[in-house]
């Protein structure tokens, strides 16, 4: 799995490239990815969208097992990009 998670990486690193960032794997454990932003995408203020709509949603396309990414610095705000539930009825 881990080959195939460096290999979604390599496919998106040259977007990350352009904008003077980068991106590196940790480490791959429990269907989870780690992941450390390098570069301007380190202390960029739209990490968490570039991790969550970028590196997440690439590496989930080509390694469907990969229930979440995370990375090294970034806060992880739950359910900040997921749909939100519809409220009960009453």
């Amino acid at each position: 799995m881990r080959e195939r998670v460096e290999e979604a990486i390599e496919k998106i690193r040259p977007a990350l490239q352009a904008d003077g960032g980068d991106i590196r794997l940790v480490d791959v454990k429990d269907n989870v990815v780690t992941v450390e932003l390098q570069g301007a995408c380190r202390g960029c203020p739209m990490s968490q969208m570039t991790l969550r709509m970028g590196v997440e949603r690439a590496v989930k396309q080509m390694v469907p097992e990969v229930e979440r990414v995370e990375a090294l610095g970034v806060p992880n705000i739950p359910g900040m990009f997921e749909p939100e539930e519809e409220p009960a009825e009453k």
